[in-house]
Order: structure tokens, then C-alpha cells, then sequence
């Protein structure tokens, strides 16, 4: 089973228990379904917009034995039956993701 560490929106923690992050991510279901289930390791926020927090984060995380770094559907705007607003910086924090974590850790995009 391999380890991950997911990354939320801040704006959504006070309304969000991540119960459904948590759920798929203990489930392999959801994003997950291409790594399987996972132990969770690690659960923050992007640290607020533009969301520069999130590359020293998942650092850590990957530091701390996360294999796999999940951005939460509230930050990619994924949930079925929903609709999220995407975060307006996740192009950019997707190109810097990539660039700096291709040879670290899986980048999964979404959990539920």
C-alpha cells in the first residue's frame, strides 16, 4: 500500500471534514483508482492563494514518506454530482507540481 499526502483548499477547511478525501483514499476508489488503496500520511492546506504553500507541503510530505500527493477536488473542482470551482491558480500549480515532483512522487489531480 503505498503512502500519500493530500492538499486542500484552505478556503474550503472550515466547511470541509475531507471525510470523502479520506474515504476514496482509504478505499482506492475515486482518483485513487489508479494507485489503489492508500494510508494517508499527511492532510494540509495550500497555505491560501495562489497557493504558493503547496510545493514546500508536499516536500514535506514526500519527506515524511508520501509517495503519492493528492490535490483535493475542491482545489482540481471535481466531485460528481457537484459543482466545484476550480482553483484560479491550478494551472500554474500544476506546471510547477509537475516540474518539480515528476521523479518524487504521483501527482493525482482530484480525490472524490
Amino acid at each position: 500500500m503505498k503512502k500519500a499526502g493530500i492538499i486542500r483548499c484552505m478556503n474550503t477547511e472550515p466547511m470541509c471534514p475531507a471525510t470523502g478525501c479520506f474515504k476514496v483514499a482509504r478505499e482506492g476508489k475515486g482518483m485513487f483508482s489508479e494507485v489503489g488503496p492508500v494510508e494517508i500520511v499527511a492532510h494540509l492546506t495550500c497555505g491560501g492563494c495562489p497557493g504558493k504553500q503547496i510545493l514546500p507541503r508536499a516536500l514535506k510530505m514526500i519527506e515524511k514518506g508520501a509517495e503519492v500527493i493528492a490535490l483535493s477536488s475542491c482545489i482540481v473542482g471535481k466531485k460528481p454530482g457537484d459543482k466545484y470551482y476550480q482553483c484560479p491558480h491550478l494551472d500554474q500549480i500544476k506546471e510547477m507540481l509537475e516540474k518539480e515532483l515528476k521523479d518524487k512522487a504521483i501527482i493525482i489531480y482530484g480525490t472524490h
